[in-house]
């Protein structure tokens, strides 16, 4: 029997909180037909009141990369295309998404919405009014989280798909 080539793809994602990296990623599930895999939704289920901190979400978020990978890897191998709803903001981050794809012998592409500030804390504020996220964030936990944001760059050897 011969074997169906299906190039699956691996969907990644960077951007400040706010920045619309969840919808743009159910945007991306629907249009390639691939499995959406949402960091906030594991987390707010696994640790259910044992994320408090960002100290406890990087924990926790550890953990669940660490469970995961290997699952991509196999769904890729299998065709199925993933979008990896988490967000890969810093270059380690997005080196552990890109990996996944290079073992599977797949490929990638990062999806950035690069959204300014104001915009995302105004997207924030109106999140955190209807109570449809997992996670409430105050204006100083996203200065916070945003500190640590890097944008990525063309070293990182990443396809990268900017929104501005």
């Amino acid at each position: 029997m011969e074997k169906v080539i299906n190039p699956a793809r691996l969907y990644l994602l960077c951007g400040k909180i706010g920045s619309g990296k969840s919808t743009l990623a159910h945007q991306l599930a629907e249009r390639h037909n691939a499995l959406l895999i949402s960091e906030d939704d594991w987390l707010s289920t696994l640790f259910a009141g044992r994320q408090n901190t960002l100290e406890q979400y990087i924990e926790n978020s550890a953990r669940l990369r660490q469970v995961l990978q290997s699952h991509i890897e196999n769904l890729l191998g299998k065709g199925v295309n993933v979008v990896l709803d988490f967000p890969l903001n810093t270059p380690t981050l997005r080196a552990w998404g890109k990996s996944i794809a290079e073992n599977a012998d797949r490929e990638h592409q990062l999806h950035f919405p690069n959204v300014p500030d104001d915009v995302c804390l105004q997207r924030l504020k109106l999140r955190n009014e209807s109570g449809s996220h997992a996670f409430q964030t105050t204006e100083q936990q996203y200065f916070l989280i945003s500190s640590y944001f890097v944008p990525p760059h063309e070293q990182e050897g990443l396809k990268v798909i900017e929104y501005v």
